[in-house]
């Protein structure tokens, strides 16, 4: 359904402890080329431009709010730019930081914390 191919194609982007940068992942059960699903997001938004998104940057549990809320924008920022680079106005596209708010997973192990640490792609309107 369209609706599953865009959970697909907009799916959680995660990230390495501590970082932001877009990376290919493979580590604690999540093994992700996160450039490759920013390009498919881009391919996507370039074919239908009255879609908007929010990106919610997200972190694990450790660390002070104040350090996860400027972690949780820098991931979102990172991805928007990403985007940005590849043709998609900046204008389609808003942030936010959850900071460690909004958990995936409410486990206390890496796991867990490795779930937690992504860019979640809310899309606004089609």
């Amino acid at each position: 359904s369209e609706e599953e191919r865009l959970k697909e194609i907009f799916q959680r982007i995660h990230f390495n402890f501590d970082k932001y940068n877009l990376t290919h992942i493979d580590k604690w059960g999540i093994n992700q080329d996160v450039p490759k699903v920013l390009d498919g997001i881009a391919d996507y938004m370039a074919k239908h431009p009255n879609i908007k998104i929010k990106i919610e940057g997200n972190c694990d549990e450790r660390g002070t709010e104040a350090y996860n809320l400027a972690l949780g924008q820098k991931r979102a920022d990172a991805a928007k730019n990403y985007l940005v680079m590849h043709g998609i106005s900046p204008d389609r596209i808003e942030t936010l930081s959850n900071g460690k708010l909004k958990p995936v997973d409410p486990a206390h192990n890496e796991y867990a914390w490795a779930k937690n640490r992504n860019d979640q792609f809310v899309i606004l309107n089609k």
